[in-house]
Parts: structure tokens; sequence; C-alpha cells
């Protein structure tokens, strides 16, 4: 790759706008992130699809929020708006652990630096927007919008929350992945359209005195208010959320918040392969802005020589904000494109012969999709995959061992390795159709000998049935038949390599006796588990709003308890670890309570 000038990125500075012979803006962005521009991270993708569209964009990352608020000032008042954003992440996730210990690290800054970012920055940025500017419109996008959009419980404040317009002065939301309803926005506000008049824009939310266009088709959810006072009514309006989420064809819903009412139009139909190219092909330098050279960002790092293959996840799994920011419904990009991005890493500078990831979400659901989509259409359950695989889902991993062959070919290439979760679920789903069947094996078979880097993740996430039936997980017996394949390839291949299983503790429905249950299994195993992490309630999923109301939404009668207190949840953490000395004690006082000698001894007796 040949040196880049200063121009190849987007402006930051005043200096840089001036360099390119511009006295105005367009559209400014703000980002939680630092800037680095790669299609990984939304604020690089939105200002390259914006730029794409003509328009003269900049992004002010990570701005100064403490100050004078020169940070918000420097670039001036853009022509159409300003865009917020606070990063890749929940800025609540990436400041707190599930225990709501303050982070000291933070991988998408400079060196790792935390406190780059205030707590909530998309309200937080806005406020300062609109009180310097306030006539200047403000757009919300990104993660914290998109699952802040209505009420929601707040793990970190522990309390319901209206939708973040009520919090944010911001004139418009837009929600999902957001290329298609920013292109159309600027559409309308080129042809003169003001902004209190862009009321019905897929995919996109906005706060108003009262309903526009009422519609028989409208869904209208229990008020901010009521749902305050009776849990059950925030959980019957999560399964409705989630329900038009998982749509195709979806409705507008309206949700009444201190007395004014935020609504939310249906997305936008999903995206097709050659849109997500055209976002995918656009001119990224794929590298850290300038101004962080010989500072490390870990975030880049880690997917700096990594491609992304496809959109949207149909796992459904209750813990899991992908489907709800992505969509369920897969959007691969063509062969040609993922090629055409594979070429360019093997042009960077430091690139050594070897893609770390050609995944996404998934690691293996590139192309597939329902055979009928007819049927797919009046569809609203949250995964394909759970309790059974979908009769109609095609998983056909023919298109995904023909990408790896032709990625292998691109000059420059030694090794593609697969870094991305892989769904074993998928690979061991037998099909009516024995050449999808033999095609799947090869692809197991390749998988493993060709693109594992020594380790594969995969994502049981627990080993107790009534556990996993709440997660939206298959049985842990799925996973025992699964590791037998991978043993027998890594046996008939000479290969040493490691399956590493995730795990989560402290998920709703799970008990001490639970976790104890799991350490036995994965001990006899010949597990020491590494990577596992305590549940964390985050906004928009089905676990959370468990976690919330006590109840299940889809069967509000059926209470469900879960882990609250910091004691519960450190304690339900601890067996992951039971090996060590400081966990032993308390883990054998807890089974002798419960007369489960039968666990003690299956976990520390040496003959075990």
């Amino acid at each position: 790759m040949e040196r880049l000038k200063p121009d190849a990125w987007l402006p930051t500075t005043k200096k840089e706008v001036e360099a390119r012979g511009w006295d105005e803006l367009d559209v400014i962005l703000f980002s939680g992130d630092a800037y680095i521009d790669h299609p990984s991270f939304g604020a690089a993708v939105i200002g390259r699809v914006l730029e794409s569209q003509g328009l003269r964009i900049a992004i002010v990352p990570q701005p100064d929020w403490r100050g004078d608020f020169r940070d918000f000032t420097k670039l001036g008042k853009p022509n159409l708006f300003f865009g917020v954003a606070p990063g890749a992440m929940d800025s609540m996730i990436n400041h707190y652990t599930a225990g709501k210990r303050l982070r000291s690290d933070d991988a998408y800054t400079p060196d790792n630096k935390s406190g780059m970012r205030p707590d909530y920055p998309t309200v937080v940025y806005t406020k300062i927007l609109k009180q310097l500017f306030p006539d200047v419109p403000v757009v919300l996008g990104g993660i914290e919008a998109s699952l802040r959009r209505l009420a929601h419980y707040d793990y970190w404040q522990d309390r319901l929350r209206p939708g973040i317009l009520a919090d944010s002065p911001a004139d418009l939301l837009i929600y999902g992945m957001g290329e298609k309803p920013v292109i159309e926005l600027v559409k309308l506000l080129q042809k003169g359209v003001p902004f209190h008049k862009i009321t019905n824009l897929p995919q996109t939310g906005f706060l108003t005195s009262q309903i526009t266009n009422p519609s028989e088709t409208d869904i209208t959810l229990y008020s901010f208010e009521e749902c305050l006072k009776d849990k059950i009514k925030q959980a019957e309006n999560f399964k409705i959320i989630e329900e038009e989420s998982n749509k195709i064809i979806a409705s507008r819903i309206l949700q009444k918040t201190n007395n004014q009412i935020i609504t939310v139009n249906p997305p936008y139909p999903t995206a097709s392969t050659a849109e997500v190219d055209s976002w995918y092909d656009l001119p990224y330098t794929r590298l850290p802005h300038p101004k962080y050279k010989n500072r490390v960002i870990p975030a880049y790092e880690m997917i700096r020589h990594s491609v992304s293959i496809h959109r949207g996840c149909f796992g459904g799994c209750a813990f899991c904000t992908i489907s709800a920011h992505q969509g369920k419904q897969i959007v691969s990009r063509s062969e040609q494109s993922v090629l055409k991005e594979v070429k360019k890493v093997t042009e960077m500078p430091d690139f050594k012969g070897y893609i770390s990831d050609l995944g996404g979400p998934s690691a293996n659901m590139y192309k597939m999709s329902g055979k009928d989509m007819s049927v797919c259409q009046k569809c609203k359950k949250p995964s394909c995959i759970f309790p059974k695989v979908c009769p109609i889902l095609s998983t056909d991993h023919r298109p995904l061992s023909a990408l790896y062959e032709q990625a292998k070919k691109v000059p420059g290439i030694k090794k593609i390795f697969v870094g991305s979760g892989v769904r074993y679920d998928l690979l061991l789903h037998r099909d009516k159709d024995e050449v999808i069947n033999t095609g799947n094996r090869k692809y197991l078979e390749t998988l493993l000998k060709d693109h594992v880097s020594g380790r594969l993740k995969v994502a049981p996430e627990h080993t107790e049935d009534k556990v996993l039936q709440l997660m939206r997980k298959p049985s842990f017996s799925l996973f025992e038949q699964f590791k037998k394949e991978f043993d027998r390839v890594n046996s008939d291949n000479n290969l040493n390599q490691q399956l590493i299983p995730y795990f989560i503790s402290s998920h709703p429905a799970c008990t001490e006796l639970d976790m104890a249950e799991l350490a036995v299994k994965t001990k006899n195993m010949n597990y020491q588990l590494e990577q596992v992490q305590d549940f964390t309630p985050s906004p928009m999923t089905l676990a959370t709003e468990i976690f919330y109301t006590g109840v299940n939404p889809y069967k509000t009668s059926e209470k469900i308890h879960s882990a609250q207190t910091k004691p519960e949840k450190q304690f339900q953490r601890s067996f992951f670890f039971w090996y060590l000395d400081e966990n032993r004690k308390k883990i054998t006082q807890f089974l002798r309570r419960l007369n489960r000698n039968d666990l003690i001894n299956k976990l520390f007796s040496k003959n075990s």
C-alpha cells in the first residue's frame, strides 16, 4: 500500500478542512471512539457513505466534554446536521464491568486509555451541541440510539429509563445499520424538507406532541409511566418490540413518554448484496487517523487484518443485541467484494500473509436465508435455529467453502483464519438434502484442518438445559457431539488444536447449583475455563427484561429468578474457577448445605 496523503482520511480538524479547500461542511459527526477509517467502525462507514453522496463530511472523535467545549465549536455549523454516536459499544458496557466496577481501559481509545468519553455520550454530546447551536438539527445513531429507542431497563442506574429521545434533545434517531436511512434523510433535506416534517422516514424515531398520520397498523405500547408502575406491562411491551424487530414487514410503534410520544417507524427492507457491497467498497484507508501515529488502539489491532463477510444473525440468543441492531436476516457481501477487500489487506505494509478472521457476527451464516421467503415474511420468531433449526432455513455451507477457496488464491495470502464464533448447531444439522449435508461435512473438515489458528471459539454458554432453554441455545449434548468431531479431525490430521468454549454465569434462571453442575461437566471434559463472563444486562434483550421484571415476557405468569446482588453474581462466577484454592472452601460449604456430596467428590476428589 503506497504512503497515504493526509486527505485520504475524512477531516477531523479545521486545518484539515481548509487543506481540502472547503469553507463549510455539510455534516459533522461526533463519535465516542477514536477515528479509525475502517468498515468495522460505524462513524467511518456513515462518513464515507455521506461522502459518496457528494457531501463534505468531517468527524470529531472523542471530543472533550469537560472543558470549554472547543472540540464542539472548532468546525463551526454544518449545513445539514450534526450526527452523534457513542462508538462501537454501549458506553456503559465500555465503562463498567458486570459488577459495576469502573474499567481502567478502553479498547477503542489510543493506548487503551480510559476516561476519553462520558457515560451516555449520545445524550451528553447532544446537550452540548444544542446548547451551542440550538438551531442546528442533531441526528442520533449507533448502538445507544438503536437499543435505547424505547423505554428500557438501565442496569447501571438500576431503573427503567424512557426512550433516549426523552433524555436527549435530538431531532431524529436512526436505529439499526444506518446507511439507507441516512442517505434518504440527506436527499429529503437537499429537497428542502424541514426536519420537523420528516416523519415517515423508515428506520427512524422522533419525539412529537401528537401522532402524525395515524394508521390502523400502528402499535401503541404501554406508556413509560405505566411501565414504571407495573413491570408486567414493561415485559409485555418488550415482547411486542422484539417480535416487530424480527419481522420483515413491521409496524410503526408509539410510546407515550412525559406527555410526548416517541414514534418509531418500521425499518427499511433488508439491504441487498449490491447495496452492502457499495458501502464496503468505499475508499477506506483501513487505518487509524494519522493523529494517532505511534499509538496503539487495541480494538483496531484485533481487526486490522480481518474481513467481514456478512451482517445480521438469526440465532436470537436471549442475551445478545446483534439481531436487535443488525437484524435477523443475513445480508451477505458478494464474493467479488470480499476478495477485493482481501486484496486490499494484502497491500498493507505490515501484512505478513495471514488474514486473522474471514467472518462476521457468526462465522458460518454466509449466504444463508429462508428457502421460501414468502413464509419468512410472516414470521416473527426471534430465532431461526431455536428450539430447532427451521425446516425452511438453508444451512448450506458450500458458498462459504467456495469463498474460502477463492480467498486463499489471492496473491500474498499464506493462511486464512476464522476468528468469529462458529455455530456448531448449524454445522451438525441434518438437512433433507444429502448434497447439503455432504457439503457441510466438507466445510467442517476444511475449517478445522485449514482455518483454525490453534484455537477455535464456540459458545455453548451453559451446560444445564433449563438455563439453555431461556438463553435460546441448544442442549449441551450438541457441544459434546461437536467436540467429538473436533477431536476426530485433529487426530486424523495429527493436529494439536484447542476448542475454546464460552460460558456465562448469573444468566436469568441460573442458580448456584446449575453452576456446580457446569463445573463438574466441564471438568469431566478436561477444561479449566478461561473464556467466561458474568451476565451483564444490556438494553433491549430478552435476558435483561427477565432480569428486571422477574418474568418471562412471552409467558408473564412464569416467574424467573436472577442473581441480582454483587455477592450472588461473584459466587456464581467462582464456579468457573472451582480449582482455585480461594474458591474451594466456599463451594464445598455450599454443596454440603444442599447435601450434594456427590458434586463435591466429582469436583475435588483426586480420583474423579
